[in-house]
């Protein structure tokens, strides 16, 4: 199952302006095809129904749902923290949340990973001093799977910046669930993510998987 790759939006119903529904199907019709679903203390029931509506909302555009912690659903993806499960879940595609080289180095089958904060964030604080591009990019040259760049992007040229250190995509938060319009948001960091090669600035990647040498197979 190829990994996410672009624009990543990661949900946050408490700062966003409009239900998570109507905000992602907006996002969705601006192009959006990859979102992770947050709102880890909603209660089960609600969770699952977030879910269901969310998956459906992505499945019509050929986009995937990807559930942080367990998914209600039992699907094919999820995004884990950087404190666990170790090992991780052995499903088609699983991401995880690092924020150093230490946390890079844990890694054994996951297929990708975010690295965070590079900007400064109200929602990633206590993880240190913002990454940069600079250590962005030397972090993206030290892991052995896709890197997402994570924290405090808001801006087509700073999602050019992410992607010219190395990073396969960036995913998103506050730029989208605070946007008074998200389609548009969407589209300008879309059309931001398209016009960097990240394999040509961090050398081969195998979204599917890994980089090479390191097995993605199940």
């Amino acid at each position: 199952m190829a990994g996410p790759t672009g624009l990543v939006l990661l949900t946050d119903r408490r700062s966003a302006r409009r239900p998570l529904t109507e905000l992602v199907r907006a996002g969705v019709d601006a192009g959006l095809r990859w979102v992770v679903l947050r709102e880890r203390d909603l209660p089960a029931a609600e969770r699952l129904a977030l879910a269901v509506e969310l998956r459906a909302i992505l499945a019509d555009a050929g986009g995937t749902l990807l559930v942080a912690g367990p998914d209600p659903l039992g699907g094919p993806a999820v995004h884990l923290t950087a404190a666990g499960p170790y090992p991780p879940p052995r499903l088609p595609l699983v991401g995880r949340s690092c924020h150093d080289a230490v946390e890079l180095a844990r890694l054994s089958t996951e297929d990708y990973v975010t690295l965070s904060p590079v900007h400064p964030t109200r929602s990633k604080p206590g993880y240190g001093p913002p990454l940069g591009p600079a250590g962005l990019r030397d972090l993206v040259r030290r892991s052995p799977v896709p890197v997402l760049a994570l924290g405090g992007i808001s801006s087509p040229a700073q999602v050019t910046a992410c992607l010219a250190a190395g990073a396969v995509g960036v995913a998103v938060l506050g730029a989208v669930m605070r946007a008074d319009d998200p389609a548009t948001t969407v589209a300008a960091l879309l059309t931001a993510a398209e016009k960097v090669s990240p394999a040509t600035a961090a050398g081969p990647v195998d979204v599917a998987g890994s980089r090479p040498g390191r097995g993605g197979a199940r």
